[in-house]
């Protein structure tokens, strides 16, 4: 009985025990019944990541960060340990990404495995190249944050501008100005209104006396017998035409004249006898006139 009692109190304690073990890694999400394989990392910072903290796929969890080391005096300082399921194969040029887990500032770490084929595999224990994803606070801090700085930044200009000019006489000078221009706009519209009122109807009546005027025109125009000026003026074309024809005609008169050349030979050369006759005349006046005063002589 004595060791009846003490086997069961051993065998009590190996189950509390095992019962312990398990549950104190099924909180911190290891699977206890299956292998894993364990690979590592290293990262200048690590953003908040922790020990058991997710690893994903494409957003599906394959295991968690089993360890973190650190050597502050390295450049990158802190060495993650992670374990993934074994049946997962890692080949040469996945990365190890630290990526933010969910909007409550939690990080995790993310396996970006290549779709294309690569000249080997990773084995258990290697160390994987790693990144850093700017996480959505990062990502506000540096563009909405600083998008919203620089607005802040011209809104006080703007503020400073806009008190600048009410505390000067800008405003008061351009109230005044606005009145002016109201009284200039009042002025030329009573202007506008007497022209309206004196100006344009004696315009318009001119334009419809004018209208009349080309009205009369117009049917005077419509009652002259155009087609007979039009015969008129061809029977006077005719009638050029023909003369034309006649002073080209070598038959006629005005013809003859002006397209015989011996003609006009001729009339040259009777012109320059002329002409010899006259110059011989005037050199030698005795050869054609005699003058006697006591009767006449003999030759």
């Amino acid at each position: 009985m004595r060791h009846s009692r003490e086997l069961k109190v051993g065998i009590l304690a190996v189950i509390a025990i095992f019962l312990l073990y398990f549950g104190f890694n099924f909180l911190k999400g290891v699977n206890i019944f299956s292998s894993t394989a364990t690979y590592h990392g290293s990262y200048a910072a690590i953003n908040g990541l922790t020990e058991q903290s997710p690893v994903y796929v494409k957003g599906y969890k394959v295991g968690q960060v089993d360890r973190i080391d650190y050597d502050f005096r390295k450049d990158e300082s802190f060495i993650v340990t992670f374990s993934i399921n074994k049946d997962i194969a890692l080949p040469h040029g996945t990365e190890i990404a630290l990526i933010s887990d969910g909007l409550l500032g939690g990080t995790a770490l993310q396996l970006n495995i290549p779709t294309d084929d690569a000249d080997g595999l990773y084995a258990k224990g290697d160390t994987l190249p790693t990144v850093v994803v700017p996480g959505l606070i990062d990502n506000l801090q540096t563009g909405l944050l600083a998008d919203l700085s620089a607005a802040v930044q011209k809104l006080d200009t703007l503020l400073y501008t806009a008190n600048a000019q009410l505390e000067g006489d800008h405003l008061k000078t351009t109230l005044q100005n606005v009145d002016r221009i109201s009284a200039d706009l009042k002025t030329t519209s009573a202007d506008i209104k007497r022209i309206v009122a004196n100006d344009v109807p004696v315009v318009m009546t001119d334009v419809k006396s004018a209208v009349s005027d080309i009205k009369n025109v117009t049917e005077n125009v419509r009652d002259v017998d155009i087609a007979a000026t039009i015969n008129k003026v061809d029977a006077v074309a005719d009638q050029l035409k023909q003369f034309s024809e006649s002073v080209n005609s070598k038959d006629g008169t005005v013809g003859m004249l002006l397209n015989d050349k011996q003609l006009y030979s001729n009339i040259n050369e009777a012109v320059q006898s002329v002409d010899s006759l006259l110059v011989d005349i005037k050199a030698h006046p005795k050869r054609y006139v005699h003058f006697s005063v006591f009767g006449k002589k003999d030759k």
